[in-house]
C-alpha cells in the first residue's frame, strides 16, 4: 500500500500571523510553504495584500506567490492545478508542503481535491451584472448560493460576478465533497490547524498591519498599479484597500476617511473567513505555537 504524503495546512483570518506560525514550522520540518491568498498571486501587490517579504522567508521556498500579472483574471481552477502541482514537486523531494492562507474557498479546493467544472464567460449576463453596485452583487450572490457568498470579497465585483456567472450555469458555485469522503479522493493526509488570537487582539493585529502598510508604501503601490496601465476599475476589483485607495487618489474621500474604510473592510473581511472556517471541524484551533509544533510532530508520526 502507498504511503499517503503528510500536507499541514495553517489557516485563520487576515493578520493573525499565519506567515510566521508557517515560517517556523518549515523550519522545524523542513517544509515549503505553499501560499493560499487569492490577491498574494498577483505580481505588485506586495505591501497591500501583506505579502511576506524576502527577508521574512528566510530562506524558505514559498510557491504561489507573485505567478501572474494583475491584469490577468485567474481562477481557484487555475490556482488548484498550480498548487497541486508544487505539493507533488515538494513530496518528491522528502519536504512537508504547508499550505498558508486565509481563502478557504481555495484552500478547500486543494484539501478536498474539487474538480471545477469550465463554465465559458458569458458575456451578456456581464454586461448586466456590470451596472450593478457591489452591494446589489453581493444580495443577488447570497440569495443564489450563501455559502459562497459568506467568503467571497463583499467589495470585489470580478469575483462576485464571476461567482454569479457559475450559479447561473450551474446552479450554485460548487461546493467540496463530503468531509467523510475526502480523504479517499487523493493520497494525502491533511492536518488543518486554525490561528484565532480573539476579536479584540485580532482588530488591534489588524490596525497594527495595516499602520504598518501605511508607512511601507500602500497608497504609493496602487499609483503605481495605476501608472503601469492598470485601470482604476480594475484595481478596485481586488477589494479591500484596493478598493477604497483609488477613491482618495481621486479626491472622493479624505485620508482619515480612507484609514477608517480600510480597517472597517479589514474587520469584516476576517469575519467573513472565520464564519466560513468555524464551519469546518476538521480545523484544530490552537493558540500557542509549541502546541502547535507537538501537534505537527505527532500528525507526521501517524503511520499512513
Amino acid at each position: 500500500m502507498e504511503s499517503r504524503g503528510k500536507i499541514v495546512v495553517i489557516l485563520g483570518p487576515t493578520s493573525a500571523g499565519k506567515s510566521a506560525v508557517a515560517i517556523r514550522l518549515a523550519q522545524k520540518f523542513d517544509g515549503e510553504i505553499v501560499s493560499v491568498d487569492s490577491r498574494q498571486i498577483y505580481r505588485g501587490m506586495d505591501v497591500g495584500t501583506g505579502k511576506v517579504t524576502t527577508e521574512e522567508q528566510v530562506g524558505i521556498k514559498h510557491w504561489m506567490l507573485d505567478i501572474v500579472s494583475p491584469r490577468t483574471n485567474f481562477s481557484v481552477a487555475q490556482f488548484k492545478k498550480k498548487a497541486d502541482k508544487a505539493i507533488v514537486d515538494i513530496l518528491k523531494r522528502g519536504k512537508l508542503p504547508i499550505l498558508c492562507g486565509g481563502t478557504g474557498f481555495w484552500i478547500d479546493a486543494v484539501v478536498d481535491n474539487i474538480v471545477y467544472p469550465e463554465v465559458a464567460p458569458n458575456w451578456e449576463l456581464r454586461k448586466k451584472l456590470e451596472t450593478k453596485s457591489t452591494e446589489e452583487l453581493f444580495a443577488k450572490l447570497k440569495k443564489l448560493d450563501a455559502r459562497r457568498a459568506e467568503n467571497i470579497d463583499a467589495k470585489n465585483k470580478v469575483r462576485l460576478i464571476r461567482a454569479i456567472e457559475i450559479c447561473k450555469a450551474l446552479g450554485k458555485v460548487p461546493q467540496p465533497i463530503s468531509i467523510n469522503s475526502f480523504k479517499h479522493s487523493r493520497p494525502y493526509a491533511f492536518l488543518k490547524i486554525g490561528i484565532n488570537p480573539g476579536k479584540e487582539k485580532l482588530h488591534a493585529k489588524i490596525k497594527k498591519r495595516l499602520d504598518q502598510r501605511w508607512k511601507d508604501g500602500m497608497l504609493a503601490e496602487v499609483q503605481k498599479l495605476h501608472k503601469s496601465g492598470l485601470s482604476w476599475k480594475k484595481i478596485q476589483s481586488f477589494g479591500l484597500g484596493y478598493f477604497w485607495i483609488p477613491k482618495y487618489l481621486r479626491a472622493e474621500i479624505t485620508l482619515a476617511e480612507l484609514y477608517e474604510r480600510v480597517y472597517l473592510a479589514e474587520k469584516d473581511y476576517a469575519k467573513r473567513q472565520m464564519t466560513w472556517f468555524q464551519k469546518d471541524p476538521r480545523i484544530k484551533w490552537i493558540k500557542k505555537y509549541k502546541d502547535m509544533e507537538k501537534t505537527v510532530s505527532d500528525f507526521i508520526k501517524i503511520a499512513p
